[in-house]
């Protein structure tokens, strides 16, 4: 009785995780090392940039905050044991349950709150726009505090209870053939009826889809119809600058989230499914800082007088 349950939830879980050649192996890896280091830099760069520039003291840029934030968080626990996996042979690609769980949350966590985050940017552009002689009533620094934990409130509730549901079922298998740990990972390795799972995990993804969706056709539908009933050519170009920086990271994003969620139906494409499972944490990471540091002329200005000001020492 006591070998059946240690064989029924083995603590020690075996990711099958990238299949690489020996001849590509070190250029993956380098990759993947390249683009961690490039991820962090980049939005920890950014974080402190808004920080410590008062002119970026805007709710603009405070809420695109978490994106940077969210971005070094979903990366942080993924690509680093990648990288160590990488590196070993398939047989010793072991990772404890409660690891995989945590690394599972923070999978679900990532993706959710890049949804969430940008729907309260939307929000914040929407008032911006279509609201402009009371954005700064409305979007109060108490307002900007609400949305941001409204964000990341909703994103743990519901991942929350998306990973309790899969967590209560006993385990009868022991291999996990992605590069990392997922809800559908999980619960694939029990043999008792995921029915709940399967229904709470649709559920939870087309709402999630629909209201990301939904609130940005309804926003830039009305941003949309003021511009066109405005006159005013400095005020539709500001828009569509910051509009289209903003529906730029959020399509990247949707795209290849969608990616990800479709070769799941595909069992034959397991390799695509890997790589696109991966890219979905790299390349939002990765573009997110260089399109908003590019788009912002407050970001581009207080870059600029950084590298001036390192010109002027060495002169002096």
């Amino acid at each position: 009785m006591l070998m059946e349950n240690y064989t029924y939830n083995s603590f020690y879980i075996q990711l099958e995780g990238l299949k690489v050649t020996e001849m590509s192996l070190y250029p993956v890896f380098l990759f993947l090392f390249c683009s961690y280091l490039f991820i962090m830099f980049a939005n920890v760069g950014i974080i402190i940039l808004v920080l410590i520039d008062k002119n970026l003291h805007q709710p603009m840029y405070l809420l695109f905050c978490n994106l940077p934030l969210n971005d070094i968080l979903g990366n942080s626990i993924m690509v680093p044991r990648l990288l160590s996996d990488t590196l070993r042979p398939p047989s010793e690609r072991l990772i404890s349950y409660p690891e995989c769980v945590v690394q599972a949350f923070t999978t679900h966590m990532f993706g959710t709150t890049a949804h969430t985050i940008l729907i309260i940017m939307a929000v914040d552009r929407y008032v911006a726009i279509c609201n402009p002689l009371r954005y700064s009533a409305i979007m109060t620094n108490k307002m900007v505090i609400k949305l941001t934990v409204s964000a990341w409130g909703v994103a743990l509730v519901t991942v929350g209870i998306l990973l309790g549901l899969t967590i209560r079922l006993n385990r009868c298998r022991t291999m996990i053939t992605n590069p990392y740990c997922d809800n559908a990972a999980l619960f694939k390795l029990s043999c008792e009826s995921v029915f709940i799972n399967n229904v709470y995990g649709l559920t939870f993804t087309v709402v999630l889809f629909t209201s990301s969706i939904g609130s940005m056709v309804i926003t830039y539908s009305k941003i949309t119809v003021v511009c066109l009933m405005n006159k005013s050519k400095s005020l539709n170009s500001k828009a569509l600058k910051t509009c289209s920086t903003h529906l730029f990271v959020y399509l990247i994003m949707l795209l290849s989230g969608m990616l990800v969620i479709l070769l799941h139906r595909f069992p034959q494409y397991s390799d695509y499914r890997k790589l696109a499972a991966i890219l979905f944490h790299i390349i939002p990471g990765s573009l997110n800082p260089i399109i908003y540091g590019v788009q912002s002329k407050e970001i581009r200005t207080f870059v600029s007088h950084m590298f001036q000001r390192k010109k002027v020492l060495p002169s002096l």
